[in-house]
């Protein structure tokens, strides 16, 4: 998909999927490749961010699946599964951190945009790039092996917040996307809303995961979630808000 030639698979793209090009700083011409097309970028004011005080924002557009309690994975996903989190971020340490904690993943298709965004304000204090093969993370292949979340190759990142706590988020690669690219750095302060990279081409993930007792989830992830139901929303719209 980086070849010139790829860039004749654009437009049949937009057309079959309906692309919403308006929403993008560049018209569908201006792609070089179609891999240029598809982790494009928004155009101002596209995607609004939830701006209210302790309001958490969706990270990315796609298809969001709750867990309130990382502890509980098997009202979701078959039963007699757990969640490894220690092996999910690669440290011991962290998931203690993050133990009963609650995640949020959205999944990205084809069609969506696919770049990722901080969901909260706060500084970057980590970025591990974690190795692992490209299986499938569809809804059918996790509910059958919940695993290929924590062995599929992803990336850590981790934000430390003022009212928050600390947030890790992980970008999880899967079939067709081995690259997984972070257009930030460790070190660096982060505004709710700001790009932190992008999935080349394919479909894949991410995983936002919060500390015990900080965040509740917004009140229809949770209610669909529990029927293993995803919710369709754009980056920017409300994840969750702030326990006072």
């Amino acid at each position: 998909m980086d070849r010139p030639t790829s860039r004749d698979k654009v437009e049949p793209f937009i057309e079959q999927y309906r692309i919403a090009m308006d929403d993008y700083r560049q018209a569908s011409e201006g792609y070089r490749t179609f891999n240029e097309f598809f982790y494009r970028e928004l155009g101002p004011g596209a995607r609004p961010i939830a701006e209210d005080e302790g309001v958490v924002a969706l990270p990315a557009d796609g298809r969001h699946l709750a867990i309130p309690d990382l502890s509980r994975v098997e009202r979701i996903y078959a039963k007699g599964q757990s969640f490894d989190l220690p092996g999910f971020l690669g440290s011991a340490e962290l998931a203690e951190r993050f133990a009963g904690g609650s995640m949020v993943i959205s999944r990205l298709c084809p069609v969506d945009y696919h770049r990722f965004h901080s969901p909260v304000e706060g500084k970057l204090t980590q970025i591990e790039q974690i190795p692992g093969p490209l299986y499938s993370v569809s809804p059918i292949a996790l509910r059958n092996r919940m695993s290929y979340l924590w062995s599929n190759k992803r990336v850590l990142a981790v934000i430390e917040t003022q009212d928050l706590g600390m947030v890790a988020f992980v970008p999880i690669g899967a079939t067709c996307v081995g690259r997984i690219h972070m257009t930030v750095q460790e070190g660096g302060r982060l505004s709710k809303g700001s790009e932190l990279g992008y999935f080349a081409f394919g479909g894949s993930c991410v995983a936002t995961i919060f500390e015990k007792g900080r965040v509740q989830l917004a009140e229809d992830l949770i209610s669909h979630s529990a029927n293993s139901t995803e919710v369709y929303a754009k980056m920017g719209d409300i994840l969750g808000t702030r326990i006072s």
